[in-house]
């Protein structure tokens, strides 16, 4: 029987370590983390290395956090999520497609879009009169 078992985040400072700890290992230079609430995306991060994280991204097994964190880091080599982008990935996390996969079914989370979240749906209103 193989069972996993989830390990999630403790706080904002661990989930901040382990962003240094990536980046250190991708050698790139994240000036600033933020955290706060996000409607449409898990995380950002601009191209001076100021990286935003969605307050949500704590509810989730880490093993999901690190991919979205260096998903974006791996952003600051490449700036679109072409072939390159791709490599970098599979370079860093080669299992990293898995993990798209399971963010993408996370039941701790209404998500269902890896790099942006869904829009709110609005319901056409029927005007009567």
């Amino acid at each position: 029987m193989n069972t996993t078992i989830q390990t999630y985040w403790k706080d904002t400072e661990e989930l901040k370590d382990t962003v240094q700890q990536w980046s250190d290992r991708l050698q790139v230079t994240v000036k600033q983390i933020q955290f706060r609430s996000m409607k449409r995306k898990w995380a950002s991060i601009s191209t001076i290395g100021r990286l935003t994280i969605n307050t949500e991204l704590l509810e989730l097994p880490r093993e999901l956090g690190e991919f979205v964190i260096v998903h974006e880091l791996v952003h600051l080599l490449v700036p679109n999520h072409g072939k390159l982008f791709k490599c970098f990935m599979s370079a860093y996390l080669p299992d990293w497609e898995e993990k798209e996969q399971k963010l993408q079914m996370s039941q701790n989370s209404p998500h269902n879009s890896l790099y942006h979240l869904p829009k709110q749906q609005k319901t056409p209103q029927t005007r009567t009169g």
